[in-house]
C-alpha cells in the first residue's frame, strides 16, 4: 500500500480519543453557539434598532453585513496563522477581543458606530471559527469519532441559532436592542479559562514564513468581490459594483498566482484540484445562503407582518433547528454505509421542499406552514453541513487543518454575507417595486417606507390615524409579493447545491 499520495486519505484507524477530548469539544463548541446565537439575534432584532438608530436602507444591511464581510476577508489569513503560531493561541486572543467587543456594541450611540463595532467583532471571530474546527483534527484522529465531534460542532451552530431567537426575543422584550450583545461575556468566559486546561495546542510543523503580500491579497480577493454584491442588492447594476467586483477578481487571480508559485504558500491550492474538497465547499456555500437567507426574510415576515412578539417568533424557528440538530447527528451512522453523493442530494431534497412551501405560505400568511417550512429545510441542511465539513477536514493534511478550516469557513461568511445581500436584496427590489404609498404620507415618510419593511415599521409608527394602517397594509402586501419569488430562487439555489453534491462527492468508503 502506498502512501505517496500528496493528499492522504483519512480511515478510521488512527487512535481513538479519550474523555478529555470530549470536555475539550464542549469548550469549543462555546465560540461556535455564540457565533450563531449572535448572528440569528441580530436579524430578530433589527426592528428594535431601526426604531432606536434610524438607519438607512443600506446601514441596515450593513449592520447585518458588516461583521461577515470582515471575517470572510480574514479567515483565510486567520486559519493560516493559527496553522503558524498556535490554533488554540488564535482561539484565546480572538474569545478576549470578541467579548470585549460586544460589550461596546451593546452601547452603540449610531448605526455608524454599530456598524464599526460590527467591523471589529469580524475581526476578532476570525481568530474564532477557523480555530474550533482546526482543532478538532488534531483532537480526534479517528474518522468515525471526527465524524461525531464534527456533527456536535455543527449541532452548536444550529444550536445556537435556535436559543439566539428566544434569548434575544426575551432580552428584547425586556431590556433595550443593545442586551443581544452582551451575551458575549458570559459566553465567553468560561470558554477563556477551560480552554487552557483542555485544548491542546497544535500547531503546522513546517510552517514556513509568514507573507504579508499574501495576507494583503488575500482579503483584497474577498472584501471588494462581497461589497460589490451586497452594492449590486442595494443599488442595482451600477458601474461602482462591477469596478469592485473585477478588483476583486483581479487580486483574487493574483493571490492564486502567487500561492501557485510559493514554496510554502498561505494556502495550498492543490486541496481544490480534489472533487471532494472543492464540492463540499460549494455544497456548504450554497446550503449557508439557502438558509440565512430563509431566516432573513422569515424574522422579518414573522414580527412584521404577522406580528409576533421576538420572542414567539423565535419559539416559532425552535422546531427547524432542533430538527437540524437532529440530522445532523442522524446522517453520521448513514455515512458510514452509504456514499456521500448519495446521502446529500438526498437530504437536500428535503430543503427544496421547504422553500417551496415558504413560497405558499407567503400567499395565506400561515405561522403553521412556515414553521413546517424551517423544519423541512433544517433536516437537509443539517445533514449536508455535517457531511461536507467532515470531508473538508479529511480531504486535508493534518499540519494544514488551519486553512482548510478556514476555507470551510469562509464559505460559511461568503454565504451569509450572499444569503442576506442577494436574496435579501431581490426582496427589497421586489417590495420597492410593488409598494404604493397612500396619498397623504408626508414624502420623507414615504421615502423611509419604500427602503425597507422595516422602515415602513417606523414610518407608520410616526403617523396616526388610519393613514398609518394604509401604509403599513401597503408595504406587508408589497413584501409578501416578494417572498415568494425569492423562495423559488432559494429552492433553485439547493437543487444546485445538490446537483454538485451528486458530481463531485465520489469517495471510496471507509473501512
Amino acid at each position: 500500500m502506498t502512501h505517496t499520495a500528496p493528499v492522504p486519505v483519512a480511515t478510521n484507524d488512527g487512535p481513538r480519543a479519550g474523555a478529555r477530548a470530549w470536555w475539550a469539544l464542549i469548550v469549543l463548541m462555546l465560540p461556535v453557539l455564540l457565533v450563531s446565537v449572535d448572528n440569528t439575534v441580530l436579524s430578530f432584532a433589527l426592528p428594535e434598532i431601526a426604531l432606536a438608530l434610524h438607519p438607512s436602507g443600506a446601514e441596515q444591511l450593513w449592520i447585518i453585513d458588516a461583521y461577515p464581510l470582515v471575517l470572510a476577508g480574514l479567515l483565510v489569513t486567520m486559519g493560516t496563522l493559527g496553522d503558524r503560531f498556535g490554533r488554540r493561541r488564535m482561539l484565546l486572543i480572538g474569545a478576549t477581543g470578541f467579548a470585549v467587543v460586544s460589550a461596546l456594541a451593546a452601547f452603540a450611540p449610531t448605526a455608524g458606530l454599530l456598524i464599526a463595532a460590527r467591523v471589529m467583532l469580524g475581526f476578532f471571530g476570525a481568530m474564532l471559527m477557523p480555530s474550533t474546527l482546526s482543532l478538532l483534527r488534531s483532537i480526534f484522529q479517528n474518522r468515525d469519532q471526527r465524524r461525531m465531534a464534527i456533527a456536535v460542532w455543527a449541532s452548536a451552530f444550529s444550536a445556537g441559532a435556535a436559543l439566539g431567537p428566544i434569548v434575544g426575543g426575551f432580552l428584547l422584550e425586556h431590556f433595550g436592542w443593545g442586551s443581544v450583545f452582551l451575551i458575549a461575556v458570559p459566553v465567553l468566559i468560561p470558554l477563556l479559562i477551560a480552554a487552557p486546561l483542555l485544548v491542546p495546542e497544535s500547531r503546522d510543523p513546517a510552517p514556513g514564513r509568514v507573507d504579508p503580500i499574501s495576507i494583503v491579497l488575500s482579503m483584497g480577493a474577498m472584501i471588494p468581490v462581497v461589497y460589490a454584491i451586497k452594492s449590486f442588492a442595494v443599488d442595482g447594476p451600477t458601474i461602482g459594483a462591477l469596478l469592485w467586483a473585477m478588483l476583486g477578481v483581479v487580486l483574487g487571480a493574483l493571490f492564486v498566482r502567487r500561492q501557485l508559485r510559493s514554496q510554502s504558500p498561505m494556502l495550498d491550492m492543490a486541496l481544490f484540484r480534489l472533487g471532494t474538497f472543492s464540492g463540499a465547499i460549494l455544497v456548504n456555500l450554497l446550503s449557508v445562503v439557502a438558509l440565512v437567507g430563509f431566516l432573513y426574510f422569515v424574522s422579518q415576515h414573522l414580527q412584521l407582518v404577522i406580528g409576533l412578539s421576538p420572542m414567539v417568533a423565535g419559539f416559532a424557528l425552535v422546531p427547524g433547528m432542533v430538527v437540524m440538530i437532529i440530522a445532523g447527528l442522524v446522517v453520521v451512522p448513514i455515512s458510514r454505509r452509504v456514499r456521500p453523493h448519495i446521502v446529500v442530494p438526498a437530504a437536500l431534497v428535503f430543503s427544496v421542499l421547504g422553500y417551496l412551501l415558504a413560497a405558499f405560505a407567503s400567499q395565506d400568511r400561515s405561522i403553521l406552514t412556515l414553521v413546517i417550512a424551517f423544519v423541512v429545510l433544517g433536516i437537509g441542511i443539517g445533514a449536508a453541513e455535517t457531511i461536507s465539513n467532515e470531508l473538508i477536514l479529511s480531504s486535508a493534511p493534518p499540519a494544514k487543518a488551519g486553512a482548510a478550516s478556514a476555507v470551510s469557513e469562509t464559505a460559511y461568511e461568503l454565504g451569509a454575507v450572499l444569503g442576506t445581500s442577494v436574496l435579501g436584496g431581490i426582496i427589497t427590489a421586489l417590495y420597492r417595486g410593488a409598494l404604493v404609498t397612500p396619498d397623504g404620507v408626508p414624502a420623507e415618510l414615504a421615502a423611509t417606507a419604500r427602503e425597507t419593511l422595516a422602515g415602513a415599521y417606523a414610518a407608520a409608527h410616526e403617523l396616526t390615524g388610519p393613514l398609518a394602517g394604509q401604509l403599513w397594509e401597503a408595504a406587508t402586501s408589497a413584501f409578501e409579493s416578494g417572498v415568494a419569488v425569492t423562495s423559488l430562487i432559494g429552492a433553485g439555489l439547493v437543487v444546485t447545491a445538490g446537483v454538485v453534491a451528486a458530481v463531485t462527492l465520489r469517495t471510496p468508503r471507509s473501512h
